[in-house]
């Protein structure tokens, strides 16, 4: 074995830790097993998380974190930056692991000053960030595209941690009173374990979601096969207009087997709730993610985002991307940003149907009452 590069961390030096990512939930969640590597990597240390504030849930019983500091998205003002900065401080963190792009990571590497500071490597104000930080990763250029959580990981290899395949499971530990909460309410719809299938059709971006008329077709088949379905979505109106159409389009008694809870759980309660569920049907999403990490098999629709670097991560799935599509995957929010994708919107509910089939086995005899 060749000898470790000399700009390697000295990890008995390193007490305390910051990693900080300030993204989406899905961010959050792929940056879940940085934490793990670091926990088994520095026995002795804490590890701290900076996120935004809405995506904090997602971190509140992983194992490795000790405090998770928080701020709010948007504007925030000169008092929220001070009393976030005076709160770090405090910690006196040895290491900082900045995993994003933000101008506000250069701005806390140089206000904290810790010994050793990590970020993606960048061209652009080179000499600026080599001020803050006193090591660097390389971003993936030409090749195979690697996943999300791997070039996360890049961040920890950089400093000489290097993961085990034990450490790269993505993280999201629901509480006990999130537990019961979920047990109560598939008690009080008469679902069983295991039983039915979480259905997430929508996302933050509408433009990585599917056709309503033919997610319905999707539901009808699952009925058919005697799966009832337990529907989730946010409070966004767009989402649950969308669950609206996908319930319209539903004949009766297929729809009395589709449990609506769209706006009604935390994210650790969708954690619970996934986690009982015999299979997850969804589009690139955090529920995707969170299905992923509670090792539920899951068929993950892909439009203009790339699955090889957001997909299902460490689980049984099927991704399904439409055929004759050479512009996909074109990371945009729509089809000339317009907001909505026409590799989705043309994508037909038989992809879907087949892959559904393919993870759950040959279909049982449909039930008279979800055939009218």
């Amino acid at each position: 074995m060749p000898p470790a590069p000399s700009d390697h961390v000295p990890l008995a030096q390193v007490a305390r830790v910051l990693v900080a990512k300030l993204g989406h939930h899905g961010d959050v969640l792929l940056a879940s097993p940085v934490l793990s590597v670091l926990r088994r990597a520095l026995p002795h240390a804490e590890i701290d998380a900076l996120v935004y504030a809405e995506t904090a849930p997602l971190l509140e019983r992983h194992p490795a974190v000790a405090r998770t500091f928080t701020i709010e998205r948007g504007r925030r003002g000169a008092a929220a930056e001070l009393a976030l900065l005076r709160g770090l401080r405090a910690r006196r963190h040895d290491l900082f692991v900045h995993l994003g792009e933000q101008w506000r990571g250069l701005w806390l590497a140089l206000g904290l000053r810790p010994a050793f500071a990590v970020t993606r490597q960048r061209e652009a104000h080179r000499r600026l960030w080599r001020a803050g930080f006193t090591h660097f990763y390389p971003w993936p250029r030409g090749g195979p595209v690697r996943h999300t959580v791997e070039t996360n990981l890049d961040a920890l290899r950089r400093l000489g941690i290097f993961p085990q395949d034990a450490d790269k499971r993505l993280v999201v530990v629901p509480s006990p009173d999130d537990e019961a909460h979920v047990d109560r309410e598939l008690a009080r719809r008469g679902l069983d374990h295991a039983a039915f299938v979480h259905l997430h059709p929508g996302s933050r971006w509408m433009f990585k979601a599917w056709d309503g008329a033919r997610t319905a077709e999707a539901v009808l088949h699952l009925t058919q096969r005697g799966l009832p379905v337990a529907i989730t979505g946010a409070r966004d109106e767009r989402e649950q207009a969308l669950i609206a159409q996908i319930l319209q389009a539903l004949p009766a008694g297929a729809r009395e087997r589709v449990h609506d809870l769209a706006g009604t759980l935390t994210l650790p309660q969708l954690a619970a709730l996934t986690a009982r569920a015999r299979l997850f049907v969804g589009v690139d999403s955090a529920p995707m993610h969170i299905a992923a990490a509670m090792g539920t098999p899951a068929v993950a629709l892909f439009g203009p985002s790339d699955e090889r670097e957001w997909g299902p991560w460490q689980v049984a799935h099927r991704v399904i991307a439409a055929d004759g599509f050479p512009c996909r995957p074109c990371r945009n929010d729509g089809c000339g940003g317009g907001k909505r994708s026409d590799c989705l919107d043309r994508l037909p509910a038989a992809r879907v149907i087949a892959a559904v089939d393919d993870l759950l086995g040959r279909p049982v005899k449909a039930p008279a009452e979800a055939a009218t």
